[in-house]
């Protein structure tokens, strides 16, 4: 069995599940719980297309098995999945620490890691000098020159499209599935505790320049779901409510990147295999 790690945000939680939830080579998805992984459980719980093992560390996903769940056996693709907490992308050498060190523990035990990131402020543009100590292929989502920008970019489908709104509407947030329900938390959270109770006018000058509310449906999300989401962050704001097409098509070209950097060899199979035995 292929086994494929995956480390992402919060922000793009409904898109791994929807992505996951219909690959078609797909066997089992084992999520490592932790306080940000209970959205992407409901929603794979919801597909309810795929054998689903909630485990608390990366060292279970092979040790908990039994011969009717067993990711060492030949069928599929058994998927490991850490959900990190989103707005990490605000201090960069966290957001880097804190991936690595998750796709380190994943590492004995896939043959390939997926990011849910883009650039995310250059945080991954030297992936090679960010991974260099992890002893498998760490890959992510692409874009025409290079890694997507960020989850907006995967999003929108890529740079050329993210520009062009951006020339439109240089104040513009944009609103997938994951910033219509966190936006205000996650900007919200980078203020200083000594200054949280001057959080509404803070948050007011941090708007100041936001004039457009973006939305991005996609399957994972329709328009409605997405203005209602956001309908009270927009209206506080003041922001003009847009929406244009979304999509997924990036995102699934990555993941059959990674499943590709994920064939085995031999010298590499007999080590994963051997941590289940």
């Amino acid at each position: 069995m292929v086994r494929i790690g995956v480390v992402t945000c919060q922000v793009l939680e409904l898109e791994f599940a929807h992505l996951l939830s219909h690959d078609k080579d797909t066997a089992e998805i084992w999520v490592i719980r932790n306080e940000y992984s209970e959205v992407l459980t409901g929603a794979l719980e919801k597909y309810n297309s795929k054998k689903i093992h909630i485990i608390a560390r990366a060292d279970e996903f092979n040790t908990r098995s039994d011969p009717d769940n067993n990711p060492n056996s030949d069928r599929g693709t058994a998927i490991l999945v850490e959900v990190k907490q989103l707005g990490l992308h605000s201090h960069i050498p966290t957001l880097q620490s804190e991936t690595r060190h998750s796709v380190r523990a994943m590492s004995p035990f896939v043959e390939t890691v997926f990011l849910g990131y883009g650039l995310c402020g250059n945080a991954f543009r030297e992936m090679d000098d960010v991974f260099r100590d992890i002893p498998i292929p760490v890959t992510m989502t692409m874009d025409q020159d290079g890694p997507v920008d960020d989850c907006v970019g995967l999003i929108i489908g890529g740079r050329e499209n993210y520009y062009a709104e951006q020339c439109k509407c240089a104040g513009t947030m944009f609103m997938n599935a994951g910033f219509s329900k966190y936006t205000g938390d996650m900007l919200a959270r980078d203020i200083p505790e000594k200054l949280r109770p001057k959080k509404d006018k803070i948050m007011r000058q941090l708007m100041v320049g936001y004039k457009r509310a973006l939305l991005l449906p996609t399957p994972v999300m329709g328009e409605k779901e997405l203005y209602e989401n956001s309908k009270e962050f927009n209206l506080t704001y003041g922001l003009k409510v847009e929406s244009r097409p979304g999509t997924l098509d990036l995102l699934k070209k990555g993941w059959e990147a990674a499943k590709r950097s994920a064939i085995k060899d031999p010298v590499r199979n007999a080590m994963v295999s051997a941590h289940g035995k």
